[in-house]
């Protein structure tokens, strides 16, 4: 049973308190949880759950915004935590996006949603299709509105109908005038590449996401040419697991819309689509940088939206880089940022330039990490085939779409 949620900001501040049970959880355990931050680094922000003196902390973070739940009574574990990622998929997908000004210009909206989703510490509806039949999302009319009017509820007084339904994520009596369904392919490489040109960690994170136009009651079977390749998999609440447990098969009533069917890993690949080779010589007080980029593995698909950006260490007064493809810039916060775009075919993108080292510093002691960006269209790099999707219980033939999308997540290049 949770007690207590807390939304904090990047600096610690206490946006939102949302008391949960009779038992008040005082703010100073926020206070207690921001200095152990400061004492001990942001890998403090990486453990999910912490042993305080007076109670067990829960922590997401997502977009710089923190998310913590307070109990001090025993629990599963991961349901705290699941129930806070909810929280941060919700309140992303109502407000289009996670901030502090966008959590602040919408106070009434993310109390109306807590309150929805959890009753008495302890998680009620926390989908998200049913929650916007209840709550609607904000909107400039709405907002408007609420002004002249003075109510500013955004709570329907009706009862989804999905809520007394033994498919709770699902509105009844649902009717479209053309019935399809979309699948999606979306995929995150992370990969760590060390100064030799050596790769250390190579892991593809993806995700199954379906856009789904149904009417009726529709039960979908959805099926993988090679299912083995997959591990860490997490499923959507409409998938029944004994299918998938017996054979690696996907069986699952979907919510109306767009939804996350399931995440998954697969881990040790051996190649990356691109290469990039950071060479950096100094002396004198000055470094010497080259940075060459090309086509490793041809996926078979154009590789675009490139860019390879990396921080300039703090010794560093000036910087002139410039490059044979795409525009080179420096930021203000230190940044180099190089966007490619595409490889051309005829020459390999290329940037070049010289890095002047404070006074008094004749060798760069810190080598930059370069963050490496790409986007290929229509390949999953992990390999992971869709076989067949199977509809029933629809009164006419609908239309089925695939699709699949790979980009870069950590991508990273040590010099």
């Amino acid at each position: 049973m949770l007690q207590c949620i807390f939304l904090l900001s990047d600096s610690g501040e206490v946006m939102l308190e949302k008391q949960l049970t009779g038992h008040r959880v005082d703010r100073s355990i926020c206070a207690w949880f921001w200095e152990e931050v400061i004492a001990q680094g942001d890998s403090f922000k990486l453990v999910p759950v912490i042993a305080s003196p007076t109670h067990y902390i829960f922590q997401v973070c997502r977009e710089g915004i923190t998310f913590l739940a307070c109990t001090q009574v025993e629990m599963p574990p991961l349901m705290g935590i699941e129930f806070l990622c909810r929280v941060a998929d919700v309140l992303s997908d109502y407000l289009g996006g996670l901030n502090e000004d966008v959590i602040k210009d919408n106070f009434v909206i993310v109390y109306e949603l807590l309150d929805e989703m959890i009753d008495n510490g302890f998680p009620l509806t926390t989908e998200a299709n049913i929650l916007r039949e209840m709550i609607a999302p904000p909107n400039i009319v709405s907002k408007m509105l609420s002004v002249v009017t003075g109510n500013s509820s955004n709570v329907s007084t009706t009862l989804p109908s999905a809520t007394a339904s033994c498919v709770p994520w699902r509105t009844t009596d649902l009717k479209h005038t053309s019935n399809e369904v979309y699948v999606d392919l979306v995929e995150e490489m992370d990969a760590t590449i060390n100064r030799d040109g050596v790769l250390v960690k190579c892991e593809i994170y993806g995700e199954v996401q379906v856009n789904s136009h149904l009417s009726g009651l529709p039960d979908l079977t959805l099926s993988f040419a090679n299912p083995s390749i997959l591990n860490d998999v997490r499923f959507h609440p409409c998938v029944r697991f004994r299918p998938w447990e017996s054979d690696q098969i996907l069986s699952f009533v979907p919510p109306d819309g767009q939804f996350k069917l399931m995440s998954y890993r697969v881990k040790k690949l051996k190649s990356t689509p691109i290469y990039v080779k950071p060479q950096l010589t100094s002396d004198c007080g000055t470094c010497r940088v080259n940075v060459l980029v090309g086509i490793r593995n041809d996926p078979g698909k154009t590789i675009d939206s490139i860019t390879v950006d990396f921080q300039l260490p703090s010794c560093i007064l000036s910087a002139d880089l410039t490059s044979n493809h795409g525009t080179v810039n420096i930021l203000a916060n230190k940044i180099c940022s190089w966007s490619i775009g595409r490889i051309p075919k005829d020459k390999a993108p290329s940037m070049s330039g010289t890095l002047v080292l404070e006074t008094g510093l004749e060798r760069l002691n810190v080598f930059p990490t370069f963050q490496v960006g790409f986007r290929i269209m229509g390949v999953a790099l992990s390999g992971l085939q869709i076989d067949k999707l199977d509809l029933k219980n629809l009164p006419n033939r609908p239309y089925k779409g695939f699709r699949a999308l790979t980009r870069a997540g950590e991508f990273d290049v040590r010099s």
